[in-house]
C-alpha cells in the first residue's frame, strides 16, 4: 500500500476488471476466512493501486498505491510470490511506508497475493484480520486459488479483446486475412460460453455477428438461412476453424458424443453430408464468416 502520488502513466482498470477483482474479494473473504480483503490492478509503471474494498470499516485504503518493492504488498509484487505477516506494523521482513493507512484500518495479520498474468503482474489482493495471529495453510492456500481465478479471468478479456480487435478489421480482398477473421469468429464463440460476465458474453456474440454480417452473401442470393440454435453455431464455428470432435468438446466444455449430436443436426438443417459441406452451407447462406 502506499500514498496516491505520481508513478507513471495509471491505466484505470475496466468495467469488466472491476467487477472480477470485487468478485475475487468476495471469494477471498468467504474461502479464506479472513473478515478483511481488498486489491487492486496495475495503475502505471510499477504501481498498483487498490480499488476495491471488502469488510472494511473505513475508506483509507481506497485509492492507494502500491509500489514495487514497499511494503507487503509491494514486496509479494517484487518476488511474485505470497507472503504473510503476523503483524505488520511491529514486521521486520517489510518496510514501512504505509503503517498509517494500515493503522488506520485497524489491520494487524496481513497476506497479500500477486496476481500474475502471463508471467507479469497485473495486480495483488490481501487478506486481513484486526489481532496479531500467524496466518496458517488455508488462507493463504484460499488467496492462492482465488488469485488463480482472477489470472484466468484477466487472461480470458485479454484474448477476447484481440480477437474483438481482429474482428473490427475484416479485409474481403485478403483470403488470408479472412481466415484468421473466420479463426478469431470461433474462437469469440468459444470464449464467449466460458465467460460469467453476461455484458462482456453479450460483447463477444456481437462481435461475432459483425463478422457474419461483414462477410454474408447479398440477402435473398441463396435463399434463407436455416434457424440454427446458438449451440448449434458454436459447435460448427469450432469445426470451421479446423478443430476434431474432441477438439470441440473440450474447448466448449461438451461430451464428446452430444458435439456429434449437433454436427447430424446441422448437417440435416443445412442439407450436408459431410463436415466440410456443413462449413461451405453455412458460409453461403451468411451464418458463418
Amino acid at each position: 500500500m502506499g500514498g496516491s502520488g505520481g508513478f507513471g502513466v495509471r491505466r484505470e482498470p475496466g468495467a469488466n476488471e472491476t467487477v472480477d477483482v470485487r468478485a475475487a474479494l468476495s471469494r477471498l473473504r468467504r474461502d479464506s476466512g479472513l473478515p478483511v480483503a481488498f486489491g487492486g490492478l496495475r495503475a502505471g509503471a510499477g504501481c498498483y493501486r487498490i480499488n476495491e474494498l471488502a469488510g472494511t470499516e473505513t475508506a483509507v485504503l481506497r485509492g492507494l498505491d502500491i509500489v514495487r518493492g514497499n511494503g507487503l504488498g509491494g514486496k509479494a509484487v517484487a518476488l511474485s510470490r505470497p507472503l504473510a505477516v503476523t503483524d505488520y506494523s511491529a514486521s521486520s521482513v517489510i518496510s514501512h511506508e504505509y503503517d498509517a493507512a494500515v493503522a488506520a484500518e485497524g489491520l494487524r495479520s496481513v497476506l497479500a497475493v500477486p496476481v500474475i498474468v502471463r508471467r507479469r503482474v497485473r495486480g495483488v489482493l490481501y487478506g486481513a484480520l484486526r489481532r496479531p495471529v500467524r496466518l496458517g495453510d488455508r488462507p493463504l492456500s484460499a488467496a492462492m486459488e482465488v488469485a488463480r481465478e482472477l489470472e484466468q479471468a484477466l487472461l480470458l478479456q485479454d484474448e477476447a479483446a484481440r480477437l474483438l480487435s481482429v474482428s473490427r478489421q475484416p479485409t474481403a480482398d485478403d483470403p488470408a486475412r479472412w481466415e484468421e477473421v473466420r479463426e478469431a469468429h470461433g474462437e469469440l464463440r468459444g470464449l464467449a460460453q466460458q465467460v460469467g460476465d453476461p455484458l462482456l458474453r453479450q460483447q463477444l456474440l456481437a462481435a461475432c455477428g459483425r463478422l457474419v454480417t461483414a462477410s454474408s452473401p447479398r440477402p435473398g442470393t441463396d435463399g434463407p438461412a436455416p434457424a440454427l440454435a446458438p449451440r448449434e453455431l458454436d459447435v460448427l464455428a469450432c469445426v470451421a476453424s479446423g478443430a476434431t470432435n474432441a477438439e470441440v468438446a473440450e474447448r466448449l466444455g461438451l461430451r464428446p458424443e452430444t458435439v456429434k449430436s449437433y454436427l447430424r443436426s446441422v448437417m440435416r438443417k443445412l442439407g450436408a453430408h459431410t463436415r466440410l459441406q456443413a462449413v461451405i452451407a453455412a458460409r453461403r447462406v451468411g451464418v458463418l464468416p
